[in-house]
Order: C-alpha cells, then structure tokens, then sequence
C-alpha cells in the first residue's frame, strides 16, 4: 500500500486504479473516503466487502463538478436546484431520482441516489483525474469511528487497498449533511456541518428526520448512510450522556462511572476522578473535528466503559449527538 501526498505524480496509477475496478482512499472536508468507479458492479461489490457493510445501506456519488448531476441523476425542483446552486461544492448530499447509469448495487436498489460534490481540493483534483463518478463511503470498517486521518485508518486497510491520498487531518470530522427534498420541502436524513437553519435562510424551510436521533429498522432500506444501528463506535462500550445542568450532569457520571472508565468530553469535566480524561474539545467546530479521532484513541486504554459528554443538539450540535447516540448503540441518558 502506497500513501502519497502528490496527486499528479501518480497520475497514470490512480487512473489504473479505478478503471480496473480497484479502490482508493481520498481525503474529502468532511472524512477520508473510500472510493471505487460507481459505474461498475465490480467495482462497488469492492467497497462492501471491504468495509463489511451491510447491503441494504447505499453509498453515496462523489462528482468533480455539480454541472455533471444531470447525467447521473434527474433534478425535479426548484428546490433541489437552490440546494445545489447554494451549497455544491460543500459538505452536502442531496438525494435525487437516480438515471439507470447508476446501477443499483450503489444505491441499494432504491431508484434515488445521493449525489455529493466535495469543496477539498484534493478530492476535486482526484475527481478531475481520474473522470468518472466515484462511490465512496467514509473510509472505515463498518461500525467504527469514521477516518478523519491516515495514521488512524491505515492499518485497517493495509493489503486491501493499494493507494491513500493523505490529505492531512479533515476539516470538518463529520460525514456530510444528507438532504431529501419531498413536496417541495428539504428533509434531513442525515445531520452534518450543513445545518437546518443553513438550509431555511436559502429555502425559508427544513425538517429534520425523526430517525436522526433514533434507531431504523435493520433490515429496512435506508435513503441515507449512517441511519442505521450501533455506527460510529469504538471497540469499548459506550455511555452518552446530557444536561444542561452541569451538576446534574456530574451525578450523572458519578452514578455510572467504574474504576476503569474513560470520560470523554469537555473542560467542564476534567477535574471529575476517573480511570483516564481525554478532551474533545470546548466548542462544536472542535467536537466535530474531533471526536471520530478522540474515540478511537479510547481503544487504547483497554477501559471498560467510555462515558461521553453530550451537547445541546442545535445547528452542528444535532449533527453531533446523531453520530454519538449512534457511537453509544442508543445508551444515552438526558436529564
């Protein structure tokens, strides 16, 4: 496996790369990627193998440029047309009627397929290469935090891939903002750095999924990824908890804490005793870039329980708790 910095000095192998079917790891703003040609079954079966991911969960179309949707996807509304005029190139994805090119081992044989054009200028650079739409995934084994950078991704893809672009630590550290637009309304199916409130000063309205913040059917077919169960999660178990109320949210910890626990979480909560602290930053940008990294250095602790501090699930807050109530397999205590 080849980790490299210089997109063009490996021009001619990344195109070999993906137009033999094989996968490539990418940096994007939001998380490192795992990319395969989403024209070819072989190509994309790939993807699911590697990252052992459940059939019934679509990938999601990364393009070099939102004037190529049309030929991948059929835009329908004025709506779908201000989403994508408004926040393509960005941490978004909008999911539209899919055009048959698309097969639909891509999109878990939905006719819709979510459609992402990335703002990082590696991924962009990547995307001009090798000129073809490219299914990718977050570049993690299914279940695990998703990879923010290579140094904790690697090692899980070594003799599976033969190519990583590092592209540094990403930006955001969230998978993007997943948006459905239904009777002329934007829907969030999955919350990211995009937030609801981004979306109604540009459409004047948005709803947010109830399954945001609650489990789906297993063996349901999801118009998102990330909807369904435990995701997003460190091998050791996991709490989450929340208050207002900082009191209330020590007692909540003292109440659950055992001699070998991790605290994740803010400042507020570094004097609390406690098998080891790691903090997770003190504001919302830091959490998202952070926490996917912050879990998996948990693992190495060899704890039995990781207890982590919740936010208030406002703007990129709810985005947060989407991924952490996922982390804790929906253990979340709120008082």
């Amino acid at each position: 496996m080849k980790i490299i910095n210089d997109i063009d000095l490996y021009k001619d192998e990344l195109i070999y790369e993906i137009n033999n079917d094989n996968l490539v790891i990418f940096p994007t703003e939001t998380v490192y990627g795992i990319g395969a040609n989403a024209l070819s079954r072989e190509a994309v079966e790939k993807i699911f193998k590697v990252k052992t991911r459940a059939r019934n969960n679509p990938l999601i179309v990364h393009l070099k440029d939102k004037s190529e949707i049309e030929k991948y996807a059929v835009i329908k509304s004025d709506v779908e047309r201000k989403l994508i005029d408004n926040f393509m190139p960005g941490p978004i994805t909008i999911i539209l009627e899919k055009k048959d090119i698309i097969p639909d081992c891509v999109t878990a044989s939905l006719n819709t397929v979510g459609i992402r054009v990335p703002s990082n200028e590696i991924a962009h650079h990547f995307l001009e290469i090798v000129d073809l739409p490219i299914a990718a995934p977050s570049a993690n084994i299914s279940s695990r935090p998703s990879g923010t950078k290579v140094s904790d991704i690697k090692l899980e893809f070594d003799n599976l891939v033969n190519f990583i672009i590092d592209g540094g630590e990403s930006k955001i550290g969230l998978e993007s903002t997943v948006v459905k637009v239904i009777n002329d309304i934007p829907m969030i199916l999955r919350p990211g750095y995009i937030t609801k409130e981004m979306i109604e000063k540009v459409i004047g309205v948005c709803n947010v999924s109830d399954h945001v913040l609650k489990e789906v059917d297993i063996n349901s077919h999801v118009e998102s990824p990330g909807m369904l169960y435990k995701h997003y999660s460190p091998n050791t178990k996991c709490l989450l908890v929340y208050s207002k109320d900082i009191n209330t949210l020590k007692k909540i910890i003292k109440d659950n804490i055992t001699n070998k626990t991790i605290i994740l979480g803010s400042d507020k909560l570094k004097d609390l005793d406690c098998y080891k602290y790691i903090n997770y930053g003190n504001d919302l940008e830091n959490i998202s870039h952070n926490i996917f990294s912050k879990l998996r250095e948990c693992d190495k602790y060899n704890a039995d329980l990781i207890i982590i501090e919740g936010v208030d699930k406002v703007g990129l807050g709810l985005a947060i708790m989407n991924r952490l109530i996922r982390t804790a397999n929906f253990n979340y205590i709120e008082k």
